[in-house]
């Protein structure tokens, strides 16, 4: 049995947040929907689940057309199975994850962030699954005394620290 390794970069604005996952179900896309628009007020999203049976379609959902052909593209690119891609504008990953690893149909998330992102996608003679990511760049060095205090700064300054 062959396989063969491929990098797809993901593809989207620096400013938007993106959360890479897997799930299992059909269902899986009005989940998310739910999930997502009942988790934070005047959270922005698009959403794209990639069926891995039947007519093995690119399903999509969300509020925001713009955000749903960015997810619908990056799933288009992946083409793995059963892997769905949610575009964030208005909300950060944070506000949000707990509520889609709740959703009954999630299997793992392997990603969520705003940095340049890559799959590593494993392609065989049945398809195409999601390996690993790739995200954002290798650490540079060790935080010092005037890291932590710009950490501290940033944290306070978009509300999640007082």
């Amino acid at each position: 049995m062959d396989i063969k390794l491929e990098i797809v970069k993901v593809d989207k604005p620096d400013d938007l947040n993106i959360i890479v996952g897997q799930a299992h179900f059909i269902k899986t896309v009005e989940d998310l929907y739910e999930a997502l628009a009942g988790a934070s007020p005047g959270i922005r999203f698009g959403l794209a689940f990639c069926e891995a049976s039947g007519k093995s379609l690119i399903r999509s959902e969300g509020n925001d057309e713009e955000l749903k052909k960015i997810a619908v593209d990056n799933a288009r690119a992946a083409a793995c199975g059963h892997v769905f891609f949610v575009v964030l504008k208005n909300a950060f990953p944070v506000n949000v994850l707990n509520q889609i690893k709740n959703v009954p149909e999630v299997c793992r998330i392997f990603c969520a962030t705003a940095n340049p992102l890559e799959l590593v996608v494993a392609q065989s003679a049945q398809g195409r699954g999601i390996m690993g990511v790739i995200d954002g760049s290798s650490p540079q060095g060790v935080e010092g005394p005037e890291d932590i205090k710009w950490r501290k700064e940033c944290l306070r300054k978009i509300g999640y620290k007082l």
